[in-house]
C-alpha cells in the first residue's frame, strides 16, 4: 500500500546541495539560510533542482538577492548544470524557533 503523504527524505545528493546552501548568507541577518531555517526542502530530479524555502518576512527587501544567491550557488554544482527553481512559500511561516543552535549562538541568543 502506497502512502502519498509520506515524508520524503532527502537523498545524499540533496543533502550535499543543502550543505552547499550554507554558503548563502541572509544579507540582513548575517547567518546562512540553512541554519536560519529558511530552507524547507530540496529536490533534485533529472530535469532540475527545486528549493522550497521561505524568508523571515513576506516583506523581506532582500528576497531577490537571496534567491539569486541560491540559484548561483547550486547552479554550478551538478555535472549536468541543472536549472535551479526556487519555490518561495509562506506556510509554514518562519519563526525564530526554526533556527539551528549554531544560528542562535551566532546571533548571541540562548540555545534552546
Amino acid at each position: 500500500m502506497s502512502n502519498s503523504s509520506a515524508i520524503r527524505c532527502e537523498t545524499p545528493d540533496e543533502l550535499a546541495l543543502r550543505e552547499a546552501l550554507k554558503e548563502v548568507i541572509d544579507p540582513e541577518i548575517g547567518v546562512n539560510i540553512v541554519d536560519l531555517g529558511l530552507v524547507y526542502r530540496i529536490e533534485r530530479t533529472e530535469e532540475r533542482i527545486v528549493v522550497t524555502m521561505t524568508m523571515t518576512s513576506p516583506a523581506c527587501p532582500m528576497a531577490g538577492v537571496v534567491i539569486d544567491d541560491v540559484q548561483a550557488t547550486l547552479g554550478g554544482l551538478t555535472s549536468d548544470a541543472l536549472p535551479v527553481d526556487v519555490d518561495l512559500v509562506w506556510e509554514p511561516p518562519w519563526a525564530p524557533k526554526m533556527m539551528s543552535d549554531a544560528a542562535r549562538e551566532q546571533m548571541g541568543w540562548p540555545i534552546a
